[in-house]
C-alpha cells in the first residue's frame, strides 16, 4: 500500500467514523432515560451488542469506499461515492429521528430512505469493484433487520 493509499483510507475511516460518532452523541442521551422505557419485541438485540456491530459495519463501509475511490473510471466513481455519501447523511439522519426526535414512526420512513440509498450504492459499486459490494452487503442486512425493529417499536408503541 502507497502513502497516498494508506491515507486515503485513513480518511475514509475518518469520515465513517465520523459519522458513528455523530449518531451516537444523538443516540447515547435517549438510552436509558426514553428508550428503556418503551416497548420491544422478544428478539430485540441487547443494547451491548449495537457498538460493536456498528463499529464492525463502519469499518467495513469506509474499506469499500476507499477501495472504489481508487477505481480509474472517475465519473463511475463520483456516482458511486455521491450515493456512498449521501446513505451516510441517512445514516446519521436515522439516529437524530428516532433517538434525540425521538419520533420512531417517523425514523422509520427514514430507515426506508437509509436502505433504498444502501442498495443504490450497492448498485453502483458493483459496477466497480466486488469486494466492495460485498463489504456493504452486511450493513443492508442490518438496516434490514433495523428496519423492522423499528417499525415493531413503533407499532408497539403508538
Amino acid at each position: 500500500m502507497t502513502t497516498h493509499s494508506a491515507i486515503s483510507l485513513l480518511g475514509w475511516l475518518a469520515l465513517c467514523f465520523a459519522g458513528a460518532w455523530l449518531g451516537s452523541a444523538y443516540t447515547r442521551p435517549s438510552l436509558a432515560n426514553w428508550y428503556a422505557t418503551l416497548s420491544k419485541p422478544s428478539w430485540n438485540p441487547p443494547n451491548r451488542w449495537f457498538g460493536p456491530v456498528w463499529t464492525i459495519l463502519y469499518a467495513m463501509m469506509a474499506v469499500a469506499a476507499w477501495q472504489v475511490s481508487k477505481h480509474e473510471d472517475r465519473p463511475a466513481v463520483a456516482v458511486a461515492i455521491g450515493f456512498f455519501l449521501i446513505q451516510l447523511i441517512l445514516n446519521l439522519l436515522w439516529s437524530i429521528i428516532f433517538f434525540h426526535w425521538r419520533r420512531p414512526g417517523s425514523a422509520f420512513v427514514e430507515i426506508c430512505w437509509l436502505w433504498c440509498s444502501i442498495l443504490a450504492t450497492i448498485f453502483f459499486f458493483a459496477k466497480l469493484d466486488r469486494m466492495a459490494t460485498a463489504l456493504l452487503v452486511p450493513y443492508l442486512l442490518w438496516v434490514s433487520f433495523a428496519a423492522v425493529l423499528n417499525f415493531s417499536i413503533w407499532r408497539r408503541n403508538v
